[in-house]
């Protein structure tokens, strides 16, 4: 069998890297319109002509106009599950697992922007508010299973449930209280804020184990 190009390097082959640059492109777009015209005066036409695909190559990719906006959204998970994966892999705490995303580079300027923007749209549009929380529903179950591998317990286990749990809920909350901060991000949401988010969440949760 022929070996793919990407399959030396890790990355996806070439016609699979397009097909999520398109996504982004059109997750990106999406997010302009909205903020420019509302979320109901906006539609699939019209964010398919400002990505430059057809309306038709847009429903392959989405099932509805808000849910143009979910790459966004999946790229930041994906980073959170490669700082658990190295958490995992490393032995590191989550402080230091999780403060490489505040690394220059981890997310273009234009993209930390669109995020902001999209989570600040998402408190008053339900179908954008509906895919940001179907994307947490979507993300904890994987976070479960990431920390069910990484202490050799079930992904089923109530314990790994709760703390997937507490992961997905200190993630939204930090990067909800991100994006409502007045005013233009610096940066990502900073990863050092998630890590304080669970240490709270484990002091509330444990009072015992705090220190002092």
């Amino acid at each position: 069998m022929a070996v793919r190009s990407g399959d030396h390097t890790g990355r996806p082959p070439l016609t699979e890297r397009r097909r999520l640059a398109t996504r982004m492109e059109i997750a990106d777009e999406a997010v302009r319109l909205f903020v420019a015209r509302g979320v109901a005066a906006t539609t699939a036409e019209d964010i398919a002509s400002a990505a430059g695909v057809s309306t038709r190559t847009l429903w392959r990719y989405f099932r509805s106009k808000e849910e143009c906006v979910r790459p966004l959204l999946t790229e930041g998970m994906d980073m959170i599950t490669e700082r658990l994966r190295d958490h995992w892999r490393t032995g590191s705490s989550l402080a230091q697992a999780f403060a490489s995303a505040d690394d220059p580079g981890v997310m273009a300027a234009q993209g930390v922007g669109a995020l902001r923007d999209l989570v600040r749209l998402s408190r008053d549009e339900p179908g954008l508010r509906a895919i940001w929380l179907e994307t947490h529903f979507d993300a904890e179950v994987l976070f479960a299973r990431l920390i069910a591998e990484g202490t050799d317990r079930s992904e089923h286990d109530l314990a790994v449930r709760l703390e997937a749990g507490m992961l997905n809920a200190a993630l939204r909350i930090v990067v909800e209280d991100w994006a409502l901060q007045p005013g233009e991000p610096a940066g990502p949401p900073p990863g050092e804020a998630l890590a304080d988010a669970l240490h709270v969440m484990t002091r509330f949760l444990d009072p015992e184990a705090s220190p002092g």
